[in-house]
């Protein structure tokens, strides 16, 4: 799992910098990506990228401006031109389903596949087997959510030898084993589940926000996160100008994550007026403030690795 940066820029394009949609790759668990906003010329950045349209599972839109959706269209067609065909659900704030359906059908564009559109509001808006996906309100000028993913406990590896020293054979009762439930052998020893399964692999928790200055929510779903994507619109000195526009700073971020007790922050949505200085400046700010800081840049790759185990 890790998560991949196909624009990285804040409201226009620049020759540095395409606009905001981030990717967080999945093909080990899910054997799929997913999609977080979608900005103008998106679809190019995933031809340049080893992202692949047939692999898109779930698109996640913090808020509706442009920089966030413009892509969208083109995207959603272009997915169905080059051979996807497996189911694609949309999960935005109320008015996405209305700029997606207009948007295709004044196109008249035809998909191969099922697309479905869920309009959020705060709370749990997914879960399956495998993870939850919880959204809260940020502070900007118009409704714009940050998401919380957070994967579920995997069960802990079966110690094979030791259920052998039992004599039992491998079969069915292995999976009983690994899944919790205890196993009576036929002259009645019974084979504890807590006996031979190590500790479980616990979950991790990646956290992507959408456009906000610093917010109570920000640190609600930041909490305890292995990874925080969090915008950084504009430098420290600019503070009066980011709060004037409903951005945040590099050190309004780096805070966030410190309170937040996060392992990684990385910053995004960087301002166009720092393409000619580069984001030394913005990564130095963060840093001094929460060490464990990157600034993204279009197509940088950001592993998650697993978190360690708890001793039994």
């Amino acid at each position: 799992m890790d998560i991949y940066f196909l624009g990285t820029g804040a409201g226009m394009p620049t020759k540095e910098r395409n606009v905001t949609s981030i990717a967080l790759t999945q093909y080990e668990e899910r054997g799929s990506f997913w999609l977080f906003d979608c900005g103008e010329a998106t679809q190019h950045q995933v031809l340049r990228s080893p992202l692949k349209l047939s692999k898109l599972e779930f698109i996640w839109i913090t808020h509706l401006h442009g920089d966030h959706i413009f892509g969208l269209p083109g995207l959603l067609s272009s997915r169905s031109n080059q051979g996807g065909t497996s189911p694609l659900t949309i999960f935005g704030p109320k008015g996405i389903e209305a700029y997606i359906r207009t948007s295709m059908q004044i196109s008249q564009s035809r998909l191969n596949y099922d697309m479905n559109i869920v309009e959020i509001s705060e709370g749990l808006v997914y879960e399956d087997e495998q993870c939850t996906v919880e959204t809260a309100l940020l502070d900007h000028r118009i409704d714009s959510y940050g998401y919380r993913i957070q994967e579920k406990p995997k069960p802990g590896s079966l110690d094979i030898a030791k259920v052998k020293s039992y004599g039992l054979l491998p079969g069915p009762q292995y999976g009983l084993l690994k899944n919790g439930t205890d196993v009576t052998l036929p002259e009645g020893t019974v084979i504890r589940s807590s006996d031979v399964v190590g500790p479980p692999q616990p979950g991790r928790i990646i956290v992507v926000l959408g456009d906000t200055r610093p917010c109570a929510n920000v640190l609600r779903l930041a909490q305890g996160a292995d990874l925080l994507v969090h915008e950084a619109t504009f430098a420290q000195e600019l503070a009066a100008l980011a709060r004037e526009f409903y951005h945040s700073t590099t050190s309004e971020a780096a805070h966030a994550a410190a309170a937040a007790g996060a392992n990684q922050l990385v910053l995004t949505h960087i301002s166009g007026r720092y393409a000619d200085e580069g984001t030394d400046l913005l990564l130095e700010e963060a840093r001094r403030i929460f060490p464990n800081t990157q600034v993204a840049s279009d197509h940088s790759s950001y592993p998650i690795p697993l978190r360690a185990k708890e001793e039994k």
